[in-house]
């Protein structure tokens, strides 16, 4: 059985075309302008083993805000279609992710209810010419769209950008282990039979 989703979607900001296939390689083809997001979602991609396939035209001449917080939106909606009715999956996932003198935590629940708790600070505003504020954005919108309880905890860094990449690596395990299928579980890990 294939867990799979496409999605397209069309607005005066942003068009975006995504195809995401949970049980994957980590291949990606990825562009959205925003070198660095590419990058973030390219090892999202490759740690999670998600094949994605992405193209965002989004109206960088303002700024990547559009771009970014979209693509979030619809990312969660495709994690939410290639999921499907959850039968089997594990529900639950986290990890603790360390790069270099960073070490970041990520949770994530199946659930069906949208919640996020995002306790990561940034210490510099950009990185390159990315809006550090817009990581915050995006997985609050991925959380939202996949319905979908999402934490993320710094333990422990200083560097932006290694803080950055461990909350997206770290996500990509999370889910990863969450998507994931359990055998002994032949229906729904709930005690309501439904999330």
């Amino acid at each position: 059985m294939s867990r799979n989703a496409t999605i397209e979607r069309k607005t005066k900001e942003t068009a975006i075309s995504l195809s995401l296939e949970i049980d994957g390689q980590g291949e990606s083809r990825i562009s959205t302008g925003v070198g660095f997001f590419d990058h973030m979602l390219e090892g999202f991609s490759r740690h999670g083993y998600f094949d994605l396939d992405l193209s965002v035209k989004g109206d960088l001449q303002v700024d990547a805000h559009h771009t970014v917080e979209d693509t979030g939106i619809v990312l969660g909606q495709a994690i939410k279609e290639a999921v499907g009715d959850k039968k089997g999956i594990r529900r639950y996932g986290y990890f603790i992710l360390p790069m270099d003198e960073t070490l970041v935590l990520c949770a994530v629940d199946l659930s069906g209810r949208p919640y996020f708790q995002f306790d990561l600070e940034l210490p510099a505003a950009r990185v390159g010419d990315f809006d550090t504020e817009l990581v915050r954005e995006f997985f609050y919108a991925v959380s939202y769209k996949s319905e979908m309880n999402l934490h993320f905890k710094l333990i422990s860094g200083s560097n932006t950008h290694h803080i950055i990449e461990a909350a997206f690596k770290a996500f990509a395990k999370a889910l990863d282990m969450a998507t994931g299928i359990d055998e002994r579980n032949q229906g729904i890990l709930s005690t309501k039979g439904s999330l």
